[in-house]
């Protein structure tokens, strides 16, 4: 075990002050060897009384050390304080005041660290401090420093205590949770999420029901009408094991970061964490509805693209976030058409291609014929992110003649990138271009009507 033994800052100040004392001595006139042999005659007991301070400190420790239990969460999510706990376990019949620090993954933000504590004879002490995810991917957590005093109070000898762990930090399921719960409530109009009624839609056949006023009469059931003297009809549900397929852009336009409310509030701020987090959303509500949900990356560095081959099931979400979590866009451009190609090797069955990307005028002669090629064969649905600054600049009030060159300036660019969109979607009802904080709840609303349409 490696020891790193720190002067205290009383041993310090001690020595400051014999130094000063020695320097007065010298001014008054003190001839130099008798400044000597006083400073021997008094040093030497003191360093002594120092190094049999440290000697019997470390051979106590050695004798009962603490010990140390760190509890980790088994993943983190983006953005999302986590109250992690340091447990000091001491066995042995003396107090150790100590101070500690955890080697935390530079990629955190965190605060309450360093700590300093007495842990009392056979006793645990427990101390906490918060950490927060500022990028997803892997995340390394080192040792725990522990510097603790010696029993004289000379010395605080440095050591690592615990090992080192790996944990993951995966994209953050707020808005997951959140659907989750108002959609058992049947709140989901709270956050925008438009809900439809179910019954005699779609072409699967799902139950028999009594026949309500409104119901379609060519949905009645005369065999089970016959046979329980009553009205019935068929219910129907939407089509399920159908397919939804992302194409997720990592190219250098998904690093766009504004900051801004939703990164404050713990959100991913940039625009390829919240294209991950509408990924997230959709394939969860996809899969509750009994389709199959798949992935394909494109834009990023030769052979660092990824792929999840679709697939339905309770599991098929943990594994496309353990597939996905860790992706980071880069600074290449991103080739759409070459994208398009390689969806339609990997894919051929018709699903709805979610093209996620970030959108601009000049790339309209690279996105078209690519739209083009899927939809030869797939419902394609372009989801492009917009930037807030555009609305909010649009949106300000003219305090000045430079504001209003401002606003205008905004609003020209703003039309001229519809008008590129426009151009690039065609008639197509079914694409958007959106504010980040909008993506999540306007793609599940399109899925739903893709479903309640019959389109797939």
């Amino acid at each position: 075990m490696r020891w790193l033994v720190i002067p205290t800052a009383g041993t310090v100040q001690a020595l400051a002050g014999a130094a000063v004392a020695a320097c007065l001595a010298l001014l008054a006139g003190l001839p130099v060897d008798t400044l000597a042999l006083l400073a021997g005659a008094l040093l030497l007991p003191a360093l002594a009384g120092a190094l049999l301070d440290l000697w019997r400190s470390r051979r106590l420790w050695r004798q009962a050390p603490l010990r140390m239990e760190r509890t980790l969460p088994g993943a983190f999510s983006l953005g999302v304080p986590t109250v992690l706990t340091l447990v000091l376990v001491n066995e042995g019949p003396l107090a150790w005041s100590v101070t500690v620090f955890d080697e935390v993954d530079p990629r955190f933000a965190f605060e309450g660290l360093p700590q300093s504590l007495t842990v009392p004879p056979a006793s645990r002490a427990e101390l906490r401090y918060t950490v927060t995810a500022r990028e997803r991917g892997v995340a390394l957590f080192g040792t725990t420093q522990l510097r603790w005093r010696s029993r004289g109070g000379c010395f605080e000898v440095q050591q690592s205590l615990g090992q080192p762990g790996k944990l993951r930090v995966y994209p953050n399921f707020a808005a997951l949770a959140r659907y989750a719960w108002l959609s058992g409530d049947r709140r989901l109009a709270q956050i925008g999420i438009k809900t439809y009624v179910q019954r005699g839609l779609g072409t699967d056949f799902r139950q028999l029901a009594d026949y309500r006023t409104g119901d379609s009469l060519r949905h009645i059931d005369w065999k089970a009408t016959l046979r329980h003297q009553r009205p019935i009809v068929r219910e129907f549900q939407d089509d399920r094991d159908q397919c939804v397929f992302f194409l997720l852009d990592c190219g250098r336009r998904m690093r766009a970061d504004e900051g801004g409310p939703e990164q404050d509030a713990g959100q991913g701020g940039s625009h390829f964490d919240e294209a991950l987090n509408a990924l997230m959303l959709l394939s969860y509500v996809a899969l509750k509805e009994g389709d199959e949900v798949g992935a394909m990356t494109f834009g990023g560095l030769p052979g660092q693209r990824r792929d999840f081959a679709p697939r339905k099931g309770t599991a098929t979400l943990n594994a496309l976030m353990n597939r996905l979590h860790d992706i980071q866009p880069g600074a290449m451009h991103s080739d759409y058409l070459l994208a398009a190609q390689e969806l339609l090797r990997v894919q051929r069955r018709r699903a709805l291609v979610i093209v996620l990307t970030n959108f601009r005028d000049e790339d309209a002669a690279e996105l078209r014929p690519a739209i083009k090629l899927l939809r030869r064969q797939h419902l394609v649905l372009v989801a492009s992110l917009r930037e807030r600054v555009l609305g909010r600049i649009a949106g300000q009030a003219l305090s000045s003649p430079a504001d209003a060159v401002d606003v205008a300036a905004a609003h020209l660019f703003a039309q001229s990138r519809r008008d590129a969109f426009a151009r690039v979607v065609g008639q197509d009802p079914l694409s958007m271009d959106v504010e980040p904080a909008q993506l999540a709840v306007s793609l599940v609303n399109r899925y739903h009507a893709v479903k309640r349409a019959g389109l797939l």
